[in-house]
């Protein structure tokens, strides 16, 4: 890719030229490297290129006419007020159809009209407000994200370190009386808290200021501004103190408070970085579970290795087993058996046919499939999933929009009341009224209010983590006193991430240990997860048969003594064929392979409608069906019991098919039941209880779990879950125990510990 910037002058930060051909290093180089304001317009236009366009945006159809959509990242961006600015800068241009801002990740979901304007014009109208947009990708790169945070480390280490140097020699201070030092000695420390404090102010207090300056020359009021009126009044007023300890200012200084306080709002600051960090690349994490390279058909019929971003639809693919599918393709070959659970919610392994499809992300589980490319990146499902999370995550709660609307008056009446006690007090003690208007806007500043929620949120925090539960967004606590109602996901949250043997129907005179005996050779020689169940339970009761065989085949006469078989074959989407040494043939497997009716075998009672089943033939037919079913888990019945118990509604909400929700449920007494669920159908169920005033705990494990987990109040992931599912958890319970989760949810309306 070759991006040209056409009619440009020197740019902040690079070496480009005008007219100049810039090498392929992707957009982030072109706009993640500027640390200052671009000196020109033109500079912008990268962002309307096509090719670029590709990665970060996807068109949408409303009301026939055919706009652009992105989710892009704005730098430079702290809290709500920040948000409402970048909202008034976006919202109500021309061609802006809507725009979603939210604060805490720093995201943007806009969707505009090209016909109409460009997103280079709109990029530039946000950058003229103070702020940058740049695509997610380049703006979560690593390099972006550690150079923030390494600048953001000094600076704090600056301001910790001259705190501490400033409390030392301000210690005299406290514990004299006055006059009690020799002026000399007095002057002396005097200088030096104030040295000490220069680079806090000059360079740890940078950020407030740079946000305090943007605010006002866009003629608005941040949260930052009463933050820089007190860090510069208190300075002043200090060093005054210092220069003329008799004049107007008075002999106090306080440079042990200012440099305590940058060191306390900066430590805050890089607490909610880190936070922010840690999840800022999960996204980008999750798109690992694709691969990185691929076996390509050539025209001669021969493989060659790709790369994913060289794919083009309509190529023939050849994946191996354990390999995720690239993109959503069709099935060219006999068959191909997948596992779905983390994209569609079925919790059994699911055999697709020629002609059928298979989803981006999902694992081809037995055997080399042959598929054909249909729809590569924005166009499948996988990544759809993942922009239903980032819609959930973007839509503001309305305890937000009202915060946002009363931040900016808010902020103007704190200037004022600062204002108004320092002019009152002037004219009493002029001594006093700088202390006394600095506190006012300290006391008041919602940045100092912060200081003391995020250090008891943190507590709570670390008491959690000696439990194993990690909690990824600190903002959660509050969100936690209000839930009644809990929704679990089925699949790998209430039930055990594998398939169980539940039952054996075997033929008369035959025993179910063994038909397991039977079963044991075919069964021990696939990975398939129903065959490892099988396995799992056959493998005691061949070991128990292993000295004397002539058991089985007592029981069944038509059955081999146990020996090595000569061979065993794998029907990719069938099951296994298994030849014996003295020609008898066993089949474990669909009712298909064995030459079974499935019909007949269900009004024989010999099957099972509602659970997945395996079939064990011989050459005279049917031997046994073995009926799988997932495990649930040991505590989920208490965990169940002990919401329900507590006051708390609790819902299934499972992609799976009804007769195995229905199943889960009962064991568990669980009657609100919604099955066979999309993660579009997910998100409607929870935003119709969120509209019935619920206030709803969500808890699951898998990607299709991503966007209800987002829309939660609180969202709860376990610890063996998707990547996508933890990035968008507020709570990650690392040990996988239900128990845990009771124990942190408490009691209904309870207040948070």
């Amino acid at each position: 890719m070759l991006a040209r910037m056409s009619n440009s002058t020197t740019v902040t930060g690079s070496d480009l030229a005008a007219g100049a051909v810039v090498p392929d290093q992707g957009l982030g180089s072109l706009l993640g490297q500027h640390r200052g304001p671009l000196t020109v317009d033109d500079d912008f236009l990268v962002l309307d290129d096509p090719i670029e366009q590709e990665d970060f945006c996807h068109p949408v159809q409303v009301d026939g006419r055919e706009l652009q959509e992105a989710v892009l990242m704005v730098q430079g961006m702290y809290c709500p007020a920040c948000s409402e600015t970048v909202e008034a800068a976006l919202g109500g241009r021309r061609g802006v159809e809507s725009v979603r801002v939210h604060a805490a990740t720093r995201r943007v979901t806009l969707r505009w009209d090209p016909a109409q304007t460009l997103l280079s014009a709109l990029a530039r109208n946000v950058g003229q407000s103070g702020y940058r947009l740049l695509p997610m990708r380049q703006a979560l790169s690593v390099e972006e994200r550690l150079a923030e945070t390494r600048l953001l480390m000094w600076r704090l280490f600056v301001a910790g370190f001259c705190t501490m140097q400033v409390m030392m020699y301000s210690w005299p201070f406290y514990i004299t009386e006055p006059g009690e030092i020799p002026y000399v000695y007095d002057q002396l420390l005097r200088w030096a808290n104030w040295m000490l404090s220069v680079p806090v102010v000059l360079f740890s207090s940078m950020p407030f200021f740079q946000s305090a300056w943007r605010d006002l020359r866009h003629g608005r009021i941040g949260m930052d501004m009463p933050v820089s009126i007190g860090i510069l009044v208190t300075f002043i007023a200090s060093t005054g103190s210092t220069f003329d300890p008799t004049g107007v200012w008075g002999h106090e200084i306080w440079f042990d408070s200012l440099t305590m306080f940058v060191f306390f709002l900066l430590g805050g600051r890089y607490l909610v970085s880190r936070l922010r960090d840690r999840t800022a690349g999960a996204l980008d994490v999750l798109m690992n579970r694709l691969p990185e390279q691929c076996e390509r058909q050539l025209a001669d019929g021969s493989f060659e290795t790709v790369s994913l971003k060289r794919l083009r639809v309509g190529d023939v693919l050849r994946v191996q087993a354990g390999i995720a599918f690239p993109g959503d393709a069709t099935v060219l070959g006999d068959s191909a058996t997948v596992d779905e659970a983390l994209l569609t919610g079925e919790s059994q392994p699911v055999t697709r046919l020629r002609g059928q499809t298979v989803v981006a992300g999902s694992y081809n589980l037995a055997g080399t499939a042959l598929v054909r490319i249909e729809r590569l990146g924005r166009e499948t499902r996988f990544a759809q999933i993942v922009a239903l999370m980032e819609q959930a995550s973007t839509e503001k709660p309305e305890l937000v929009k009202l915060a946002d609307r009363i931040a900016g008056p808010f902020l103007v009446a704190v200037l004022l009341s600062a204002a108004f006690g320092a002019w009152y007090w002037w004219q009493i003690d002029p001594a006093l009224a700088v202390p006394i208007a600095v506190a006012v806007l300290v006391a008041t500043c919602p940045c100092a209010l912060a200081l003391s929620t995020p250090s008891a949120m943190l507590a709570s925090a670390g008491a959690l983590a000696e439990r194993g539960i990690l909690v990824r967004r600190l903002l959660a606590f509050e969100s936690l006193c209000k839930i009644d109602t809990v929704v679990f996901d089925k699949t790998g949250t209430l039930t055990q991430d594998r398939v169980v043997l539940r039952e054996a129907l075997v033929r008369p005179g035959l025993t179910a240990e063994q038909a397991l005996e039977l079963a044991w050779p075919l069964a021990s020689a696939s990975l398939h997860p129903v065959s490892r169940a099988i396995a799992a339970q056959a493998r005691p009761a061949a070991s128990a048969a292993a000295p004397d065989a002539t058991t089985a085949t007592s029981a069944a006469p038509d059955a081999a003594p146990q020996s090595a078989p000569d061979l065993v074959q794998d029907v990719p989407g069938a099951g296994l064929v298994l030849e014996r040494a003295d020609g008898a043939v066993y089949k474990l497997g669909s009712a298909a392979l064995c030459g079974l009716d499935q019909d007949q075998l269900l009004a024989q009672g010999r099957s099972v409608a509602d659970a997945p089943c395996a079939y064990l033939s011989d050459a005279q037919g049917w031997l046994a069906t073995f009926v799988m079913d997932e495990g649930v888990r040991a505590d989920a019945a208490a965990a169940v019991a002990d919401l329900r118990a507590m006051g708390f509604q609790v819902h299934l909400l499972s992609g799976d098919k009804i007769g195995a929700v229905q199943r889960v449920a009962q064991q568990l007494g669980i009657t609100q039941v919604v099955s066979e669920a999309s993660p579009e159908r997910k998100l409607e169920v929870v935003a119709a209880l969120q509209a019935q005033g619920a206030q709803i705990a969500m808890v699951g494990d898998g990607m299709n779990d991503g966007p209800v987990l987002a829309r939660a109040e609180v969202s709860f992931a376990l610890g063996h879950g998707a990547p996508l599912t933890q990035s968008q958890s507020d709570l990650v319970v690392q040990s996988g125990r239900l128990s845990e989760l009771v124990q942190t949810i408490g009691k209904p309306g309870a207040p948070c510990a």
